[in-house]
């Protein structure tokens, strides 16, 4: 099977979220049109090529890697456009593409089937994930001090619902049949755990997400109870913007213990130019 085109109308999902930079008034004073599609958004938009190629084996032992160029608003017709799958590694190159009024190229990617899981860095456990810990209870201003190198994140265990994802699949105009079929985890919802990890733990003003590498370490099923735990892994500042890259894991919880089921690399800008 080749990889096809597949084209769908963003939607904002986030207009009545903490995060101010996907509110129409609160994005036009940073110098946007509006409200922006959430980068974890754009990036579900992505993965709905590859899982049609690959299927479950992409949940199983995949990885997308996706870097966000230029906004993409509530109402735009987007166009998810693969290249050709490259014989070594398989690697498949995708981008979101405008397309009206000019096909510019609105995020980058690029989508590899491992023949076993690749946990994409060292393998190191942050913390017991097992530990039922939660986020900060009293997060202070997101700043260099409370993001610096090695602080620790973490989000209160959750267990993955596929009826309540019946929503989510809708939010993102997620089309394939095997996430209701199979009853798993899309990779976008994965994804909003990073997104969690990061906005639960300190004070985030208006950020933005820049890019995401995810890698698919087992399938997440209905009914998985899940930790999510991050490191932050570097801080800086460029061209007035302060940004923040985190190593999140995400594990299974069972009676034997914790099963790494995704590691994402995740970078955002916690602190634009105004």
């Amino acid at each position: 099977m080749e990889p096809r085109p597949w084209g769908v109308v963003a939607h904002n999902t986030a207009t009545t979220s903490q995060n101010k930079i996907h509110d129409d008034d609160v994005a036009r004073k940073y110098g946007f049109r509006g409200g922006l599609v959430p980068g974890v958004d754009d990036y579900a938009y992505l993965s709905h090529v590859p899982v049609e190629l690959w299927g479950l084996d992409f949940l199983a032992r995949g990885t997308l890697s996706a870097r966000f160029a230029q906004p993409v608003y509530e109402g735009d017709r987007v166009e998810v456009r693969p290249g050709a799958v490259t014989a070594k590694g398989g690697d498949l190159q995708l981008t979101l593409d405008l397309v009206d009024p000019d096909g510019t190229v609105c995020a980058t990617g690029v989508a590899t089937l491992h023949e076993k899981a690749d946990p994409g860095g060292e393998d190191v456990r942050l913390t017991d994930a097992g530990d039922g810990a939660g986020p900060n209870p009293e997060p202070t201003a997101a700043s260099p001090e409370s993001l610096a190198v090695g602080t620790v994140l973490a989000l209160r265990d959750r267990t993955f619902d596929a009826d309540a994802e019946a929503g989510y699949l809708d939010a993102v105009r997620e089309t394939l049949d095997l996430y209701a079929a199979e009853r798993v985890a899309h990779p976008g919802w994965l994804l909003r755990l990073a997104n969690s990890v990061l906005a639960m733990n300190v004070r985030l003003g208006p950020w933005i997400h820049v890019g995401s590498t995810a890698h698919h370490l087992d399938v997440v099923r209905h009914g998985d109870r899940l930790a999510t735990r991050a490191v932050v892994t570097d801080e800086w500042e460029k061209k007035g913007h302060r940004f923040v890259a985190l190593d999140v894991r995400v594990s299974r919880l069972t009676d034997d213990g914790p099963t790494p089921v995704v590691r994402i690399d995740h970078t955002a800008i916690y602190q634009p130019r105004s």
